[in-house]
């Protein structure tokens, strides 16, 4: 099997290796690959590992080899979908190898919001706190997590674990989601939206992105809840609109914005929300961690591995 990675820099900046998938064909790796570049480089592959460059039906139609897409994630709008199976390319992503690290960064956010760990780090560099006339000082709201109510809009993996933290925290968890409330644990009290905006101290954006969802809090959402809630984003850039969300945050009705996830991204150098001191914004790395890489580098390969094998799994247009 030719195999062709076509943005490997991004899972694999060089601290891991690809020989699991060079155990399964001839293998070549591009750090990255631009929309011109794309079709030259796949034109020989019968399978193509991607994550952030986009296949559409256009390009299909100019890789009659390929036979399979590997998404180097789990969100696989870079793909048509139906268009692949149109092709009769099978197309798999990787679910639930970030879970834990995107949980984590959730709470890295919140706690950098409520705790301003950073600020204070540097005004101490600054030799702030040595020549200070009493022996602390705090110039930020301080919030306690214990009996706040984090409100939670999707309780897939990364939603449950997020919502287990806040228990574990002493907060109360809220929930906007598919799932029977009868089916939930007694500690999490499902709410419809208006209902999670209204209550949230907290409020935690974990859903997919899809036309239901997109655009989760605008203009509307934000009349509906509190002034000083704090706003949390590391699912997708569009459940929120970011014009709103610094609108908000600039005329004090809302309390901060804490995203590791941009509509564009990279993001324009204009993006309101850089003007704003309480948006708390962090480059799409929840899901880099060391740990989260190779378990998906891993999955990549076992993915690959069961396609040859004539049983692909993690297909996602069956």
């Amino acid at each position: 099997m030719n195999i062709v990675i076509l943005d490997g820099y991004a899972s694999n900046p060089g601290d891991l290796n690809w020989d699991l998938l060079e155990q399964l064909g001839n293998v070549t790796v591009y750090p990255r690959t631009t929309d011109e570049e794309k079709i030259e480089r796949a034109k020989d592959a019968d399978i193509i590992l991607i994550n952030k460059v986009q296949i559409d039906s256009e390009t299909l139609d100019q890789l009659p080899k390929l036979k399979y897409i590997g998404i180097q994630a789990t969100g696989y709008n870079v793909v048509d979908i139906e268009a692949a199976k149109r092709h009769g390319v099978v197309v798999t992503n990787i679910p639930a190898y970030s879970t834990d690290s995107v949980a984590q960064m959730t709470f890295a956010l919140i706690l950098a919001i409520t705790n301003r760990v950073e600020h204070y780090t540097l005004e101490n560099r600054n030799e702030r706190w040595a020549y200070n006339k009493d022996f602390c000082y705090w110039d930020t709201p301080l919030m306690e997590l214990s009996g706040k109510c984090l409100g939670i809009m999707g309780l897939g993996n990364i939603g449950m674990k997020v919502a287990t933290i806040a228990r574990d925290f002493g907060m109360d968890v809220y929930a906007c989601t598919s799932k029977n409330a009868c089916d939930l644990p007694d500690w999490i009290t499902k709410v419809s939206k208006d209902g999670l905006l209204a209550v949230s101290d907290i409020l935690s954006l974990h859903c997919p992105l899809t036309d239901d969802t997109y655009h989760f809090v605008d203009t509307d959402s934000l009349k509906k809840m509190k002034p000083s809630c704090i706003l949390i984003n590391t699912g997708r850039g569009p459940l929120v609109d970011e014009e709103a969300v610094a609108s908000a945050l600039h005329h004090g009705k809302l309390g901060a914005y804490g995203a590791d996830v941009m509509t564009q991204e990279p993001p324009a150098q204009d993006n309101p929300l850089f003007n704003e001191p309480n948006a708390f914004i962090t480059p799409h790395i929840a899901w880099a961690t060391l740990e989260a890489r190779t378990r998906l580098n891993k999955q990549v390969a076992a993915n690959v591995k069961a396609f040859i094998e004539g049983h692909p799994i993690n297909v996602v247009n069956p």
